[in-house]
């Protein structure tokens, strides 16, 4: 097909011209079936039908559910930022650069929190292009539309995100770290898309004010960047029926404010497979029933 102004040729599911920018009208979008609409007071702007378009490039989640992908498309010269490692594949004219975001400083305070010191940055050159990127881990991808905001996003978590984005390493203080957090967490702040993956899905839980939430440590995603909350003992009645219970430490959220919580616990999993790997022992190799 050809652009109503400039006439040049596009293709058929464009939704600009590449060559005048001018914009093309959309059909409105088919509801995914299950999906609920959203609720008043979420500030997590999750894209229903599971794609978008950024500053230069559109976006969709394939296969979304356990095995996720992110897609990104990206217009000529157009940019998208990513995690170290993040990638599954892209367009052979894609160009890939790895550098430290925010200098040595800011390398060094991303490895110590259990990151990759560099950031990988997608550019398409000499035409569009096409990133595909998914998580180390079975899971989820959500794309959420940032507007001028702010979120603490556990650094297992991010994926990826526009390029406009500010993404800081914080340190999260001595309780994230016993709570198995790591000492540091994400500052995602500004405006565009932030790719986000869970292990499991993802349950949105929104607070009301003064309305506390408690959330296993290995569950936490990510949740908005006001919100406070104090480490403790899962069970009140001590700090060894809490160990009992399996659950140890956890986060105690005060609203109001919104959490994003994964629905598996990645160091649990890891903890249930760990009877079944290969462990040397003695003269030769054993082996967990």
């Amino acid at each position: 097909m050809n652009c109503p102004k400039c006439t040049a040729e596009i293709a058929a599911n464009a939704r600009f011209c590449g060559s005048c920018g001018f914009t093309l009208a959309q059909p409105e979008p088919t509801p995914v079936v299950g999906t609920p609409p959203p609720r008043p007071n979420e500030t997590f702007h999750f894209d229903q039908d599971g794609r978008g378009q950024g500053r230069g490039y559109f976006w969709e989640i394939a296969h979304a559910g356990s095995f996720a992908l992110a897609l990104v498309k990206l217009e000529p010269a157009q940019s998208i930022n990513a995690e170290a490692g993040a990638m599954v594949s892209m367009s052979s004219n894609v160009d890939l650069q790895s550098q430290m975001k925010g200098g040595v400083f800011g390398a060094l305070k991303r490895a110590v929190g259990g990151e990759s010191a560099f950031v990988s940055t997608f550019t398409a050159q000499g035409g569009p292009g096409e990133v595909a990127l998914a998580p180390g881990t079975p899971g989820d991808i959500v794309g959420i539309e940032m507007r001028n905001q702010q979120f603490k996003v556990q650094s297992s978590s991010y994926l990826a995100g526009d390029t406009s984005l500010t993404v800081d390493t914080k340190f999260g203080g001595a309780k994230s770290f016993f709570g198995g957090e790591g000492l540091f967490l994400l500052e995602v702040s500004g405006t565009g898309l932030l790719l986000i993956s869970s292990f499991g899905a993802i349950y949105r839980r929104v607070l009301a004010p003064g309305e506390g939430y408690v959330v296993d440590t290995g569950h936490l995603v990510a949740w908005e960047g006001h919100m406070q909350y104090n480490l403790r003992k899962a069970s009140k009645a001590g700090f060894f029926r809490s160990l009992a219970s399996g659950e140890g430490l956890v986060a105690e959220f005060s609203g109001p404010g919104e959490i994003l919580i994964q629905t598996r616990n990645l160091a649990a999993f890891a903890g249930m497979l760990k009877p079944f790997f290969p462990s040397q022992g003695g003269s030769g190799i054993n082996f967990g029933s």
